[in-house]
């Protein structure tokens, strides 16, 4: 799944060209994160080149073209015995859509949140300029921290094109476990028992995240299970919950629970998008300060975040 230096630069020039002269853009990458964010608007669909541009499995580095589908990068390191623990939802997602969209996968209390992951980018901005941040090893990075600037960003800072990641070695052996009542093991004093798979999850057209202190856990959980429709998969020792439901009520009832046991919820998906609930957004007015820097016509994946600006008009 390689792809030349002569591949990347046709396809990138078409890709500026169409960002510069366009009035508003959309990234795409596997829209299995699409729902993620507030819907997104009209505007011309473009996508980032795919491919391993250079791996280095001495140094633990790989690099992409955005579009790769991180299902591909996975076998192509599975082959030298390691692994970029990115998990998105479902392999077809990008790598691209996958930082864009900054969920960090559920062993993120082992392997560190998915911005860590992120060496070096590239990406093209609103007027069309290809632009570099960060650098091929943490030691030589100074300047601002533009990778993680992205991170999270649906599209609204760039149009990634291309992504350092670390590598690391794959266990050669893993295990999942889920809380159990009985305990006569090591793993089982925890409150643990072994399972064959990855926990999946929660599945519903409305979702969201609860931050929350890792010490309240242990109440919130139950407290959960009493929301009629609601399911939930804790990331136990980072105090993030994620939460689904099929009916909205379910969510807000889910967003009511938090607050009481002291945490806040963010809806991702559904209804209006990403949304306080009636209360202010967290970090918003920085948010709107990068947008109006960096994007200030709002051409960039317009309306995917609270605060951006709206696009301007289109000649007549």
């Amino acid at each position: 799944m390689g792809v030349t230096a002569a591949q990347v630069l046709d396809q990138l020039d078409e890709l500026r060209a169409t960002v510069a002269t366009a009035d508003a853009v959309l990234p795409v990458g596997g829209r299995t994160h699409w729902e993620v964010g507030n819907p997104p608007t009209t505007g011309v669909e473009v996508r980032a080149p795919s491919g391993i541009v250079a791996y280095d499995p001495a140094e633990l580095t790989v690099t992409v073209g955005a579009g790769t589908a991180v299902g591909d990068l996975a076998g192509a390191l599975g082959e030298a015995g390691q692994e970029c623990p990115l998990d998105p939802r479902a392999p077809a997602a990008t790598v691209g859509g996958v930082v864009a969209a900054g969920l960090s996968g559920p062993r993120r209390l082992r392997y560190g949140p998915l911005r860590d992951r992120v060496l070096e980018v590239r990406f093209v901005t609103a007027d069309g300029r290809l632009v570099k941040g960060g650098g091929p090893t943490v030691k030589n990075v100074t300047g601002y921290d533009v990778p993680r600037l992205l991170v999270g960003s649906l599209g609204t800072v760039g149009v990634i094109t291309e992504v350092k990641l670390r590598c690391q070695p794959r266990p050669r052996v893993a295990r999942w476990f889920e809380t159990a009542d009985d305990a006569d093991s090591e793993a089982a004093a925890a409150g643990l028992q072994p399972v064959d798979d990855a926990p999946p999850w929660p599945a519903g057209a409305h979702r969201g995240r609860i931050s929350v202190q890792p010490s309240r856990l242990r109440d919130l959980a139950p407290a959960l299970d009493d929301v009629h429709g609601v399911l939930w998969l804790a990331e136990v020792g980072v105090g993030t919950v994620h939460v689904a439901a099929d009916d909205p009520a379910d969510l807000v009832a889910a967003r009511a629970v938090a607050t009481e046991h002291g945490g806040w919820l963010l809806r991702e998906a559904g209804a209006s998008g990403v949304d306080g609930f009636g209360g202010p957004l967290p970090n918003l007015a920085i948010v709107e300060r990068i947008r109006a820097a960096l994007d200030p016509t709002g051409k960039l994946s317009p309306g995917r975040l609270p605060g951006a600006p709206a696009p301007a008009a289109a000649a007549g």
